[in-house]
């Protein structure tokens, strides 16, 4: 008899390209809103791209988006996808302290929940940046009656990475059913490689996705963590000047091929929503070490 697939969880980081991390320092946030609003279009496309394929997922969204997008967030929520914090402006988590990342947690909630009409339960950090450093986020997100998070990536990486989280869901607080999903990692010759979208996704050739996504179901038996974001399939988003190049390498490589890569991943693999995957890998959650 065979084994039924596994379920991976398909996630999409709702935020313009003006809002993206390798651009924070060129781009002041006084100035988004005269910025060209291409967010719009980018998630109809997904969501169009999401139904021919019959697949469900999550919306990790910006507070400030959902504030100008009501009628995309309930497009997004009567589509049968859940529609999730990724903070209000895109400020790092490791940049606040507890007081001042509570106060981004409810504004964010709030305007997600007034744009959209849905209860928000689950939560991702702006460029996974849960760590080491902020052992009390896991405690505002508890108390704020959030059920799981998927803000970690356990990787080393320049902008963000915690690299002794555990690999597959842990629970950070000894106290709290909360549960985090970090985003997908993939082993070879001892080391962790990141294997879960966005710009890895993007720039690396197909086959290491799908070997990294066959690793983790096959050998590993657990979900993979897939995410990516709307910018990333706009091969014709403004070009920001001024950025450093190594920025802009990132952002822009392989735009107008990303669309097509997405299809194959998500028509190649099962799919479905965070919180749903986050509900089945409770029982299987490991205490996180103090």
């Amino acid at each position: 008899m065979t084994e039924p697939a596994i379920i991976n969880g398909l996630s999409v980081d709702v935020e313009d390209w003006f809002q993206v991390g390798a651009f924070e320092n060129v781009i002041e946030r006084d100035d988004w809103n005269g910025l060209v609003d291409r967010v719009e279009r980018n998630v109809s496309q997904i969501l169009d791209m999401f139904e021919e394929a019959d697949v469900k997922a999550t919306f990790f969204t910006l507070g400030w988006v959902a504030q100008r997008h009501p009628a995309l967030m309930q497009r997004i929520a009567n589509a049968g996808h859940e529609i999730a914090s990724h903070g209000f402006d895109h400020a790092r988590v490791f940049n606040f302290d507890r007081k001042s990342f509570g106060e981004d947690l409810l504004k964010a909630k709030k305007a997600i929940e007034d744009a959209s009409g849905v209860a928000v339960t689950g939560y991702r950090a702006p460029s996974f940046s849960i760590d080491q450093r902020t052992p009390w986020a896991y405690m505002e997100l508890a108390d704020q009656g959030y059920t799981y998070s998927s803000s970690v990536a356990p990787v080393a990486h320049d902008h963000y990475g915690w690299r002794e989280a555990p690999r597959f869901a842990f629970q950070p607080l000894p106290w709290s059913d909360l549960i985090e999903i970090p985003v997908t990692t993939a082993e070879f010759a001892g080391k962790r490689l990141a294997a879960g979208g966005g710009g890895f996704f993007r720039v690396l050739p197909y086959a290491f996705s799908r070997w990294a996504i066959r690793q983790v179901n096959r050998r590993d038996e657990r979900p993979a963590v897939f995410y990516f974001h709307p910018w990333e399939i706009d091969p014709e988003q403004p070009r920001v000047q001024g950025a450093p190049l190594k920025s802009r390498v990132r952002h822009y490589t392989n735009l107008d091929v990303m669309g097509e890569k997405l299809r194959q991943v998500i028509n190649e693999f099962e799919w479905g929503r965070m919180d749903m995957l986050a509900h089945r890998e409770a029982s299987k959650a490991v205490q996180l070490a103090a």
